[in-house]
């Protein structure tokens, strides 16, 4: 198990990142909980869950999130890029529905970094794009004992052109808006705590 301390999360700004697997969107919501500012997700309409900003008060002030429907993934690109170079939100998601190609990875670093803003494509597995500067996989530890927010996750940074791979055991405190690492078996006590 790597460092603790060496886990490069809150995401690097100006900097578009993936996440995929089951718990991609628990990431993204502890990213929003630890970006400073007003927030973006941006999704196709025609995807047949819906996201309700209430539903995510546990990580941080739904007021702070704007939802973002979009026809196609084409519109979707285009609405992340532009609150991206814009620079007025701290985060912008983005959920992905077919493989982004060089070019429109690009587009997107290209206006994150403008913008200074991080933004945050949630990815089908195997649709990553060679323009992200991180990728990671994220799935909740079942654990029998605890069946809440604080559910043990593994995050495994599957690629980082910025420094080194590993993967990580986290968990969300809601009261305490921490995400704290946690040894590999959750029954052993300890842990390092990263603030919001």
């Amino acid at each position: 198990m790597p460092d603790p301390a060496a886990i490069p999360f809150p995401l690097r700004r100006g900097r578009v990142h993936e996440a995929f697997g089951p718990g991609a969107a628990g990431f993204a919501a502890v990213a929003c909980a630890q970006a400073q500012g007003a927030l973006i997700w941006v999704r196709e309409s025609w995807q047949p869950a819906a996201l309700h900003p209430v539903g995510l008060s546990p990580f941080f002030d739904p007021a702070r999130l704007l939802v973002a429907q979009a026809k196609d993934q084409t519109d979707a690109l285009a609405v992340a890029e532009e609150a991206l170079k814009d620079g007025v939100v701290a985060l912008v998601v983005i959920e992905i529905s077919r493989p982004l190609d060089l070019r429109e990875g690009r587009r997107l670093q290209l206006a994150a970094r403008a913008g200074g803003a991080t933004g945050l494509c949630l990815i089908p597995e195997g649709m990553g794009s060679n323009a992200a500067e991180t990728r990671w996989h994220c799935a909740p530890i079942l654990d029998p004992q605890t069946a809440d927010l604080s559910t043990p996750m593994r995050w495994e940074l599957k690629k980082n052109k910025s420094g080194t791979v590993g993967a990580w055991h986290v968990r969300w405190s809601a009261e305490t808006h921490r995400l704290d690492v946690v040894p590999p078996s959750s029954k052993r006590p300890g842990s390092a705590g990263m603030s919001d």
